[in-house]
């Protein structure tokens, strides 16, 4: 079995690992308080990949979570304990040949007060927030026929 390639990143609340296995299949994620076990078998040869991970921190496993794509499995690891920041994924400091950061999707949330939210619920809000009730004055859309403007002159015939 062959270790499959990885990015991650870390946010407020969660640990992101994004496992690059393309037409992946029979994909097994195990979440522990201190580990992660990912497997799968991938592409048109089925080649077998396996990935075990002593974590940095402790995650809620229960709140991890994982999806499948064509090209990769994205696996989202609740901390937990919010808001400490993990300086990387694995408890030991050795390098490993198949990880590496995600820096694409990096950010120093530690400086910023402004992400209070996951990326997921503010989505999730936003989306319960989209209603008809609650929707901005379109700068008196509704007054537009009781007024006379300018520009509503009739247009000159074309020659």
């Amino acid at each position: 079995m062959h270790p499959a390639s990885a990015k991650w990143y870390d946010r407020r609340d969660s640990v992101f690992i994004q496992f690059c296995v393309e037409d992946s299949k029979d994909v097994d994620v195990k979440f522990e308080e201190s580990t992660l076990d990912f497997s799968c078998v991938s592409g048109k040869d089925d080649i077998k990949h396996q990935n075990s991970v002593e974590l940095y921190g402790e995650i809620d496993p229960k709140e991890s979570k994982h999806r499948r794509t064509d090209r990769s499995v994205l696996c989202c690891l609740r901390k937990a304990e919010v808001g400490k920041s993990w300086p990387r994924l694995t408890k030991e400091k050795t390098k490993c040949n198949w990880l590496s950061v995600d820096f694409n999707n990096w950010k120093d949330w530690e400086d910023d007060s402004d992400e209070d939210l996951s990326s997921f619920d503010r989505f999730s809000e936003m989306m319960n927030n989209m209603g008809g009730e609650d929707l901005p004055d379109l700068d008196g859309a509704d007054d537009e026929h009781d007024s006379a403007d300018s520009d509503d002159e009739k247009m000159p015939d074309l020659e």
